[in-house]
């Protein structure tokens, strides 16, 4: 083991430059992390300007729709509050709802006594479980949607009929309602319900916004379709729900942190636990004894004895290393002076027979062998010089 007494005691605690050295690795992967994040919120939000707006001009807006409407004289108007909603409704409008699931069971309930009794077409676009139940009773959305976008009518719908195909495919419908007509179907569940009511009014729910969007319009039947469910009454109503609205603000709608979570969570958690255990068991070690292994090159002792004595140092363990020096010395010794190894560590075993060896009094050999640990670098060093001349001497013949 080899110290160097002269230079400064060495900290256990990393340096700042060894801090950096582990960490910049973590600190660069968090920067992608956030770089990317940024990336994608930018990207997602200009693609997604005005969905489903009808002044945007965006693929995702419905300004195209607007000015066909326009263009038969039908007026479209936008409104974003339930109030201003409500008042709208009437039998010479066409209220469309453009994201019913946005509005809080409370809002969902006032929408639906109010369009029921204005006697005029309200049209939800894409409303899932359970808001189409409030807003269209009588009607249950699939959790399964349709797996093709474009789908044929299949039904007596005049609107339907003169359209053809279109791009409705998305959320499948199924219905109670016995006068409700059930179009475009995908693996026999409709994705377009036409449901009378009987105040003269009718509901319109359509699983998809693909024929209302700017770059789909032009396909298909799309924009037949969208202008003769839209065009039947002289005034559009274009309802575009938002998070600001002052009717949302109800206590009876708070809902809680576990109510903001997706349904799945809890069997995503579930699937996240067992992945996690399966990867720990993958990577834990077997069990049972461990194995000596040969090491790939062989290792100068020399290099072994330096390395172990540059990490004592550099933890400041000099009791440590007295420790393994004494211990070593002792275990060499034993078998010298006649005394077993399974003996060596004890006092009143090895320390007469060391004296009969070498013919002293035995007193200085005590806090050679087994005394305190030394005090500095300095004392350490001190003692591994005499513990390597007294084995010198044991061995003198």
């Amino acid at each position: 083991m080899t110290t160097e007494g002269t230079l400064p005691v060495t900290s256990a605690s990393p340096t700042a430059r060894q801090v950096w050295t582990r960490a910049r690795g973590v600190a660069l992967a968090l920067v992608l992390l956030l770089a990317g994040a940024v990336a994608i919120a930018v990207i997602r939000s200009d693609a997604r300007h005005g969905e489903l707006d009808p002044r945007s001009a965006d693929p995702y807006g419905s300004r195209a729709v607007a000015e066909l409407l326009a263009d038969r004289g039908v007026a479209t108007r936008v409104v974003t509050t339930l109030a201003a909603a409500r008042a709208a409704a009437g039998p010479d409008t066409t209220l469309l709802v453009a994201a019913p699931d946005i509005l809080t069971p409370r809002q969902q309930t006032e929408l639906y006594t109010a369009t029921a009794a204005a006697r005029g077409r309200t049209v939800l676009v894409a409303p899932g479980s359970p808001s189409v139940e409030r807003l269209a009773p009588g009607v249950t959305a699939d959790p399964a949607t349709s797996l093709d976008s474009t789908l044929s009518p299949d039904c007596d719908l005049p609107a339907a009929r003169r359209a053809g195909t279109a791009d409705t495919g998305g959320v499948r419908y199924t219905t109670t309602r016995l006068d409700a007509t059930e179009c475009y179907p995908s693996a026999r569940l409709a994705t377009l319900l036409h449901i009378p009511e009987a105040s003269g009014g009718d509901t319109v729910v359509l699983g998809a916004p693909d024929i209302l969007l700017n770059d789909r319009l032009g396909e298909q039947g799309n924009a037949s379709l969208a202008l003769q469910l839209l065009g039947s009454r002289p005034h559009v109503v274009w309802y575009l729900p938002s998070l600001s609205d002052a009717a949302a603000i109800d206590p009876d709608d708070q809902r809680g942190f576990f109510d903001l979570i997706p349904s799945g969570w809890l069997w995503g958690t579930l699937q996240l636990f067992i992945a996690a255990a399966l990867a720990a068991l993958w990577r834990a070690r077997r069990l049972g004894p461990l194995v000596p292994e040969k090491l790939p090159v062989a290792i100068r002792a020399s290099e072994t004895v330096e390395g172990r004595a540059r990490l004592y140092r550099r933890a400041n363990a000099r009791d440590r290393a007295a420790a393994a020096l004494r211990s070593t010395t002792r275990t060499r010794l034993a078998p010298l002076v006649g005394v077993p190894v399974a003996q060596a560590h004890a006092p009143e075993t090895l320390l007469p027979a060391l004296s009969a060896h070498l013919h002293g009094d035995g007193q200085s050999l005590q806090p050679l062998l087994f005394g305190p640990p030394p005090s500095d670098d300095a004392a350490l060093i001190s003692l591994a010089d005499r513990l390597d001349a007294l084995e010198r001497e044991v061995r003198r013949p």
